[in-house]
């Protein structure tokens, strides 16, 4: 079964930190470009990271520069999001994605069309950031 299996998400204060997992099956890792991308009910979805097959190149939307971390340990198929000095307009539902081939960072983040649909989309994992 091809599936992306998203976790970490959870309530913390603004400030604090967070570690999302997702976990990749059916099919064959190595070939896919992964991202992460928030989208709510009713609303855009918005690349926050990606990064690219081999880890060769990655990309952050501009609001999350410096605060989170994108890494993926392709022994594992598992992709990771370090979440650090969290603002309350990081909540939101994340989603773990998988893009086939050798698209880069930058273009599976910020050129894909908001209808596109990605080779593989995780179910999400929801973050609250709150007081």
């Amino acid at each position: 079964q091809v599936q992306l299996v998203e976790s970490g998400g959870g309530l913390v204060q603004p400030g604090g930190s967070l570690r999302l997992s997702c976990v990749g099956s059916g099919f064959s890792w190595d070939n896919y470009a992964m991202g992460w991308f928030r989208q709510d009910p009713g609303k855009e979805r918005v690349g926050v990271t990606c990064i690219s097959m081999k880890s060769r190149d990655s990309y952050y939307e501009d609001s999350v520069q410096g605060r989170f971390t994108i890494s993926r340990d392709d022994a594992k198929n598992t992709v990771y999001l370090q979440m650090n000095n969290l603002k309350p307009e990081d909540a939101g539902v994340y989603h773990c994605a998988a893009e086939v081939g050798q698209v880069t960072a930058q273009t599976m983040c910020r050129n894909a069309p908001q209808d596109f649909e990605f080779s593989v989309w995780g179910q999400g994992t929801q973050v609250t950031v709150s007081s």
